[in-house]
This record gives structure tokens, C-alpha cells and sequence, in this order.
């Protein structure tokens, strides 16, 4: 199982997290990525096929102190953060600019 935060406009801050199997990790987040928004997900596999894996993965919440890592992160309401991502839609592959030297340092390691 892979786990996905969900970050999301809500005021309550939350970003809940949600387990994923492998399989339906890999369709949602193809080719390595780990960061995707909603409206692109919908848009590569249909609305259809979308709501039939969220329909499973809502239904396997899982707590943050008890997840074994993060896997990817999904955005919703916020479909300008694309424009923000790299376009690799990896996390090690943030402009430099945008993070601090440690994590310049970390993310070249495991490029």
C-alpha cells in the first residue's frame, strides 16, 4: 500500500491521508511522479475511472502518526499549484530557488 496526502482548501487544515494500492497508485501517479492535482488525474483517465479508485481509496484513511511515509501528495481545489510543480511532478526535482540548502543537498543525492 502507498500513502497519499491530500492537500486541500479546507479551513480545517487537515490533509488527511489515504492508502492506495499499488496498482491504484501507479495509474494516479504514473511515470515516478509523486505530486498530482485533481483536475489533471480526471483529465488523463477519465472521470469515470477516477471516482471507481477513490470511490476504494476514501474508504482506507489511515493517520499520520501511523503511516510508514508519504508516497505522493494529491491536490485538490487548487488547480494554479500546477503551475508551481516541476514539471517532472517529482519532489526531488524542485527548482533550486524554491528550497533550502539541505534540501538541495538531499534532493541531489537522489536524482
Amino acid at each position: 500500500m502507498k500513502n497519499i496526502l491530500t492537500v486541500d482548501s479546507a479551513l480545517n487544515a487537515t490533509f488527511s491521508v489515504f492508502q492506495a494500492t499499488d496498482e491504484e497508485f501507479a495509474i494516479l501517479f504514473p511515470n515516478g511522479e509523486e505530486i498530482e492535482v485533481i483536475e489533471d488525474v480526471i483529465g488523463r483517465v477519465g472521470e469515470a475511472v477516477a471516482e471507481e479508485i477513490f470511490s476504494r481509496i476514501w474508504e482506507r484513511p489511515i493517520l499520520k502518526r501511523e503511516a510508514q511515509g508519504i508516497h505522493a501528495t494529491l491536490i485538490y481545489d487548487e488547480p494554479s499549484r500546477r503551475d508551481y510543480l516541476p514539471a517532472s511532478r517529482r519532489e526531488i526535482d524542485w527548482d533550486e530557488g524554491a528550497i533550502n540548502e539541505a534540501q538541495r543537498c538531499l534532493f541531489r543525492s537522489k536524482r
